[in-house]
């Protein structure tokens, strides 16, 4: 298959999901890894298609949802000084912060753009020498080129006002968190296929075999979940865990030598709190101390009291709610990214936590499991 309506194919779909209920014999839990995919799975009701052994749970794969309330204040804190111009793709603006979101702050004066692209935010610093422009630049491996991109073209044309506030994670690391959470109830692992078409598939290996745990490389459209979903089903049937590439037409088993080689030049590893999640060990990527001269995050600290914030009002039902006899609860958007709970099972969800009045990260974002199934089902 060459075109993208191939991928859509009824005739396509209807094949694969034949295939799956010829070979599941027991009931499997099976995680994807990406939002795209989550997405993807509620708008096409994949779940719905699926027979009653296979149970989907949506992983940690949004990273606008973990970005951890800490760095959020931290956007806010440095938008609101009079010398900085903030830059953040849209879906930031209004993830709940401790006490207000970004879009709060700009409607309150800040100077915060909006852009499609950290190069858009190069030349706003070169269009505005008297500001500190600072991008936000959030995501996992398949961002973090792009934003070194954007870095080591500021530093190319000399602009000494650019800089970036980094919120970045690695998947591995994450899986693995999962994997080794007692109450862990996946079986198998759909691994996002721009991330491996990134980092290429070696740290996934390494998984599949510790944790013996079958872990296949997927794609972002019906059939190639579909797909994804039969090979990790053959593999979980017959006793086998390892690694399979069903998404050959993207990811090549080394990845992209380029973009890596430019990540190391530029960071480095870290550990870093997923929201909702906590800190996971050497899960966060940082700018190495040679760009720290760009590294916007030495001009704020953290404040100490929003260090336990995904307990307090970032993720509670806010008091204008008024949610009555439910009283005010913890949003369990780390449950549901950590595959023991699903969106029903949180009793705000469609009715104080919506697209409009968010409560929690993944109602936010575009990515975000809880607005993926708020918009689809």
């Amino acid at each position: 298959m060459k075109y993208i309506d191939e991928y859509r194919d009824k005739e396509q779909v209807q094949s694969l999901v034949r295939a799956i209920r010829q070979v599941v014999t027991r009931p499997w839990h099976i995680m994807e890894i990406c939002g795209g995919q989550t997405h993807a799975i509620a708008r096409y009701r994949l779940e719905e298609m699926l027979p009653e052994e296979v149970k989907l749970l949506h992983g940690p794969g949004c990273p606008v949802c973990v970005t951890p309330v800490g760095i959020i204040d931290r956007a806010i804190g440095l938008a609101k000084r009079p010398d900085v111009i903030l830059a953040s793709f849209g879906d930031m603006m209004r993830v709940p912060g401790s006490r207000e979101d970004l879009l709060q702050v700009k409607a309150n004066g800040a100077d915060i753009r909006m852009l499609y692209s950290p190069l858009d935010a190069v030349s706003l610093a070169a269009g505005h020498p008297d500001k500190k422009v600072i991008f936000f630049a959030i995501g996992f491996e398949t961002t973090a080129p792009v934003h070194m991109m954007a870095l080591k073209e500021a530093v190319r044309r000399k602009l000494e006002n650019f800089y970036l506030l980094t919120s970045l994670f690695t998947v591995p690391p994450a899986i693995e968190a999962i994997l080794s959470d007692p109450e862990s109830r996946v079986d198998g692992f759909l691994t996002a296929g721009h991330v491996c078409a990134i980092t290429g598939n070696e740290a996934y290996h390494l998984l599949a075999k510790k944790y013996k745990t079958p872990m296949v490389v997927t794609g972002f459209e019906p059939a190639d979940l579909l797909l994804g979903i039969y090979r990790c089903l053959l593999q979980l049937e017959a006793g086998i865990y390892k690694v399979e590439n069903a998404y050959k037409r993207a990811v090549p088993e080394e990845g992209n030598p380029a973009a890596r080689a430019l990540m190391d030049e530029t960071l480095e590893l870290c550990d870093q709190e997923w929201r909702g999640i906590g800190v996971i060990p050497q899960s966060g990527l940082q700018l190495k101390e040679i760009f720290a001269r760009q590294d916007a995050s030495h001009f704020l600290p953290v404040p100490e009291a929003v260090s336990n914030a995904e307990d307090e009002s970032a993720y509670q039902v806010r008091p204008d709610k008024k949610p009555s006899s439910m009283g005010r609860g913890r949003c369990i958007a780390g449950d549901i990214m950590r595959g023991t709970k699903q969106t029903k099972d949180c009793p705000f969800f469609g009715t104080l936590c919506t697209p409009d009045h968010p409560v929690g990260a993944p109602m936010v974002s575009s990515e975000g499991v809880c607005a993926a199934y708020y918009r689809y089902k």
